[in-house]
């Protein structure tokens, strides 16, 4: 039986054990909407190219499985190429594919021709065309064994999508992790330390040595890692998993010079800490849980470290999801919220994405409590992504931080050129509960401390997608 591209396109993710696909409709891409229909693929439409890919990221890091996110060609895929950037910082397993051109009209100025492959290739560990209806299911088996790597990317022209094919799904090919032991200086070291790329941590690598996973752009300083840079600086031997020197090691200098540093990439299996490492493992545990004592004493207001209070006990279930942005509120949220799962917006230090996160996070994981905390100027990338959730039901609390300024930089100013400098960057107080009210959702707007708890067990209740919008305090990012 022959078969379309498109048809060939669908049935091989299928194959490959997709379900969700995370989408935007477009010219190009119609007959993979056309084609999910037989394949049985669940396609979640959102509102913007770079939310898509958001969520495919998400659902990467979150499963281990590889997110798919689908998108027409031209200005499609180029709104989807920002995300992509997260994504790989972030080491995730996705695949974007993009509608493209057809083949037979590019370089006569075919409708939306860009060089897809090529633009996005420096932001992923794969990217190229496909080049015929038949290979098509072999490029998408392909796609989805290199997104072990990282984020691929896949155009498929539009006449590649309507031809006809004689192929047929390709076999997918499994693979099993090889498991490598840890170098033997580090079952000898006085202070070893093991540190985690975001992939590798993601796997846990096996022992009772404590793993510093490192997947914020705040590198040493990640408030929510603690004294890191003090055990940082003591470490007589370091295990790199999967983590390059880079800024978030300050390229090495963080080390002592007497340190030895070894790398290791895929599975590693650690040694048990000897009885003298048992010590100093201690320690590295206390050094990352230390918060500031001062921070107890913040009662009865809306500091930041008051709201995250009040949020943890929607995050203290067994299965919860906790997902934070960037920007100084994701600061603070990082630094006191604690839940078996996170999704972050990671080293690539953008924001945005928390709000096509936490809905991805609910995709996969619908029974599961899934918490968002992002500041009032994030929430303006993705804000109608309200409405995906809505049409989807995918009941995740939101929790604004609105503070009326991008508050990041305001920071920056006050530091680097004085109060009377500061300018440019004022929001407007915005009742972000109320907008998401009127889109469908359950919204509150929280002006006291008093309110808040009363708002937050509200919007835990509502079994519909939730934003409480709070009026925090405009502070600067916890540093220590």
């Amino acid at each position: 039986m022959k078969l379309r591209g498109a048809d060939l396109l669908a049935r091989t993710l299928a194959a490959g054990g997709v379900k969700h696909v995370f989408t935007l409709s477009g010219n190009h891409v119609m007959p993979v909407f056309d084609a999910a229909l037989d394949a049985k693929l669940n396609l979640i439409h959102v509102r913007h190219e770079a939310a898509a890919v958001h969520m495919a990221d998400a659902w990467g890091r979150l499963t281990g499985e590889p997110g798919i996110a689908l998108v027409t060609g031209g200005p499609g895929h180029a709104n989807a190429l920002g995300a992509l950037y997260t994504a790989l910082a972030a080491q995730s397993p996705m695949v974007l594919i993009s509608g493209h051109a057809p083949l037979n009209e590019l370089g006569k100025g075919a409708f939306q021709e860009m060089p897809q492959a090529e633009l996005a290739k420096p932001l992923t560990v794969a990217s190229w065309t496909a080049k015929s209806a038949n290979a098509v299911g072999r490029d998408i088996a392909r796609a989805l064994r290199e997104a072990r790597k990282g984020p691929v990317h896949l155009s498929v022209p539009n006449d590649v999508l309507d031809a006809m094919a004689d192929s047929k799904v390709p076999d997918m090919e499994t693979s099993e992790a090889r498991t490598r032991k840890a170098p033997a200086a580090l079952a000898k070291a006085k202070r070893p330390l093991v540190i985690a790329g975001p992939a590798a941590m993601r796997r846990q690598p096996k022992g009772e040595f404590p793993v510093i996973g490192m997947e914020s752009p705040r590198g040493v300083n990640d408030p929510s890692l603690g004294k890191l840079a003090d055990v940082l600086a003591q470490a007589d031997v370091v295990l790199l998993v999967g983590k390059r020197i880079d800024f978030t090691l300050k390229f090495g200098k963080i080390f002592a010079k007497s340190c030895r540093v070894f790398r290791a990439y895929g599975d590693v299996e650690l040694p048990q800490p000897t009885p003298s490492q048992k010590a100093w493992c201690d320690d590295v545990r206390t050094a990352l849980a230390y918060r500031p004592p001062e921070w107890k004493k913040i009662q009865d207001s809306l500091h930041p470290v008051a709201v995250c209070r009040g949020v943890q006990k929607l995050l203290d279930a067994p299965d919860a999801i906790f997902v934070s942005d960037g920007g100084e509120f994701g600061q603070w949220a990082q630094a006191c919220l604690r839940a078996p799962r996170r999704v972050i917006n990671g080293v690539a230090g953008s924001i945005g994405s928390a709000l096509p996160f936490a809905a991805a996070a609910k995709v996969a994981f619908p029974g599961a409590p899934v918490v968002a905390l992002l500041g009032d100027g994030t929430l303006g990338f993705h804000l109608s992504e309200i409405d995906t959730a809505v049409r989807h039901g995918l009941s995740y609390i939101a929790v604004v931080g609105n503070d009326a300024c991008w508050n990041a930089e305001y920071q920056i100013q006050l530091r680097a050129y004085g109060a009377d400098r500061a300018h440019g960057l004022d929001l407007l107080p915005t009742r972000y509960g109320a907008v998401a009210a009127a889109m469908g959702a359950h919204g509150e707007d929280v002006s006291t401390p008093e309110q808040l708890a009363p708002a937050l067990q509200r919007a835990a209740a509502s079994g519909k997608p939730a934003l409480v919008n709070v009026m925090i305090e405009r502070t600067a990012a916890p540093r220590y």
